[in-house]
């Protein structure tokens, strides 16, 4: 398992490599959502799969959650910048309006943007799991009633 939250804890310079590797795993999940193969087979590997990938899903909210609090730490930093050393007294509108132009700031939304859409897209992993899971048990119900030749290809 990657402990990438840790590595970005200590170096925002490993966020390149954090995108790079779930996105890589993400190919791979896509691949466990299919239904295909041996009934039997895709559900015992399910929880593991869906307990694996959910864990991935949780490291990735973490960074996101760290990134949220990195940006709230230089935001604050530049609106009292404006609001203490600015010519002229500004309202805290107008500090914020200043904030949210700053090519700091700017920049750090774009990363937080990057992994929020990465974060989404395991989401979509998780549903596809879940009807997976929600599928295979139905076909489990068909050959109880006696559809034994279910065959999914």
């Amino acid at each position: 398992m990657s402990q990438y939250y840790n590595r970005i804890v200590n170096d925002l310079g490993a966020i390149p490599s954090f995108i790079s590797y779930y996105e890589t795993e993400l190919e791979e999940a896509k691949r466990e959502c299919s239904v295909k193969g041996i009934v039997e087979r895709n559900i015992t590997a399910l929880p593991g799969i869906t307990e694996h990938r959910f864990n991935q899903l949780q490291e990735i909210e973490a960074v996101l959650n760290y990134l949220n609090i990195q940006l709230r730490k230089i935001r604050r930093k530049h609106f009292q910048k404006y609001l203490e050393g600015y010519a002229r007294a500004l309202t805290s509108r107008d500090a914020e309006k200043y904030v949210d132009g700053e090519d700091e700031v700017i920049d750090f939304e774009t990363i937080i943007n990057e992994v929020a859409l990465l974060r989404n897209r395991w989401l979509g992993i998780m549903k596809g799991l879940d009807t997976k899971q929600w599928q295979m048990g139905h076909v489990v119900r068909l050959r109880t009633a006696g559809m034994e030749d279910i065959r999914i290809d």
